[in-house]
């Protein structure tokens, strides 16, 4: 894989245009189109683009020679704002983000993320009416934060990826409802709780391959 250009960004937010958000662009290979946003996990528990699976995600995304942004929550690292768990502000910046790429990139994007960046990259799914964002990648949603039937529901190509020994978002609660999902990968790695120390490696694997394969098993 070449070098690809990487920078810090900031990511304007349409509520609120003097609080901008922090976040990492990694551009794409020449001739690929697509773009990935990843959002990290929750940002009163620690969650930023420092979490090793956010950044396992952008490797892979690099890989895969498409181009991504991750970015952190409003109030941390230096995101502007106030942190909050609440799932509007979640879903504005993670707009906001979609929205940066979307407007760098041409082609179709991708909804990415981990823990309570997985429920928010859902509910970004379930809310794009341009038909833009064309597959969604989940690590680890758990049903406390999202309801497996919504992931199950969705109409674009879908990878799950959760650690089989998850207790914040169990393999048995995800599989009654994904397993026969259209359109819909579900993946268990064998030794891996909700924080991955166990795993990551695999977890890149299976995404880049997910990703370079164009969404496809």
């Amino acid at each position: 894989m070449a070098h690809l250009e990487e920078r810090m960004i900031a990511i304007g937010r349409a509520a609120a245009s003097d609080e901008s958000l922090e976040g990492v662009y990694r551009a794409g290979a020449r001739g690929e189109a697509r773009g990935a946003v990843i959002a990290p996990p929750h940002p009163l528990y620690g969650g930023s683009i420092e979490s090793p699976v956010v950044n396992e995600l952008s490797w892979a995304a690099a890989k895969s020679g498409i181009a991504s942004i991750a970015f952190n929550w409003r109030g941390v690292g230096a995101s502007a704002g106030a942190p909050s768990g609440e799932p509007d502000a979640a879903d504005e910046d993670y707009a906001a983000a979609l929205d940066h790429l979307g407007a760098t990139v041409d082609g179709g994007l991708l909804a990415c993320g981990y823990s309570f960046g997985a429920a928010a990259a859902v509910r970004a799914a379930e809310a794009d009416t341009s038909g833009r964002i064309g597959d969604v990648l989940l690590v680890a949603p758990p049903p406390a934060l999202i309801d497996p039937e919504r992931i199950a529901a969705l109409p674009q190509r879908v990878l799950v990826v959760s650690g089989a020994l998850d207790e914040l978002a169990p393999r048995q609660a995800l599989s009654a409802a994904l397993l026969d999902a259209p359109d819909l990968v579900f993946e268990v790695i064998a030794g891996a709780d909700h924080f991955f120390m166990g795993g990551l490696g695999q977890l890149g694997r299976i995404a880049q391959q997910w990703i370079g394969a164009g969404g496809q098993p």
